[in-house]
């Protein structure tokens, strides 16, 4: 029986994306914007942030390959929280309902150390979780197997018991391979159509 639901963070319960950034510096020309975010600072460049690297080296060894975007690339961290518009309102509601009922609410996030503060400050409901996994805290991340089994053994979880929530299918399908129920975030009224399916709403 699923009774305990763990969350991915951005994407799905938090509205993060460098475009809310970066369309403030590339005014009116989309096309630079997302060729700078595919060329220069790419996901994979971000994700070994998310892995541990520090801010400062990665900032550092991407000034080194293109100093004519330094700016651009500086703000990547000196203007981070701008990449965070807020709440998803209706995955916020859906796990309000959850923790109203008394279910066991963690999360499992890929996101950097130092960054990560700035959402606990601003969003009250991280509160709520029991438990978070930060990828960053720990050098490695999703869909690693070994941060999912951490988060099972450092919370005395059982797989089989767990529902798992990630905007990111590969991240969904390999909860599912360890034996969660995996849940491909695509929106609040499909995630509640389903956890209602599950009979956690």
């Amino acid at each position: 029986m699923r009774t305990t639901v763990v969350f991915d963070l951005g994407g799905v319960l938090v509205d993060w994306d460098p475009r809310h950034l970066y369309r403030k510096l590339f005014p009116g020309d989309d096309a630079g914007m997302e060729r700078f975010l595919a060329e220069v600072c790419t996901n994979a460049w971000n994700l070994e942030q998310d892995r541990g690297r520090s801010w400062a080296e990665a900032v550092a060894l991407l000034q080194a390959e293109h100093p004519g975007q330094a700016a651009l690339i500086a703000a990547y961290r000196n203007r981070w929280p701008e990449m965070m518009a807020g709440p998803i309102a209706g995955t916020v509601d859906i796990l309000r309902a959850l923790r109203d009922r008394g279910t066991p609410l963690y999360a499992l996030t890929n996101w950097s150390a130092e960054t990560f503060p700035h959402a606990v400050e601003r969003f009250d409901f991280l509160g709520w979780f029991r438990g978070i996994v930060v990828s960053g805290q720990e050098g490695m991340v999703k869909p690693d197997p070994a941060i999912y089994r951490l988060l099972v053994e450092r919370h005395g979880l059982v797989p089989a018991e767990i529902v798992y929530i990630d905007d990111n299918p590969r991240n969904a399908r390999a909860a599912t391979e360890l034996g969660m129920h995996g849940i491909h975030f695509t929106g609040p009224d499909a995630l509640r159509t389903a956890l209602e399916a599950l009979r956690l709403l």
